[in-house]
């Protein structure tokens, strides 16, 4: 089941994704890494999908990076930056 509450980041990314995305987004792109691009390629969404599938393709497609690309990707959740 989809966790709303989940996003992937890089290791060498010390911006929060949940509360400075745009500072977090211009860091991962100035560091070549282009995580949201690479997501969206990975998660299998269409147009016509449910938001609720949505959020299942995205998580999955999360966690299929981060299995497959361990030392550069991480999977967080707001509760892990401390506030």
């Amino acid at each position: 089941m989809a966790d709303n509450n989940c996003m992937i980041t890089t290791y060498d990314n010390s911006f929060n994704p949940f509360t400075d995305f745009v500072a977090w987004y211009k860091e991962d792109m100035r560091l070549g890494h282009d995580t949201c691009g690479l997501l969206a390629r990975t998660a299998e969404i269409n147009a016509f999908s449910s938001d609720y599938l949505k959020e299942q393709a995205e998580e999955e497609a999360i966690d299929k990076l981060v299995s497959t690309y361990p030392e550069i990707f991480k999977k967080v959740y707001a509760t892990d930056y401390s506030q």
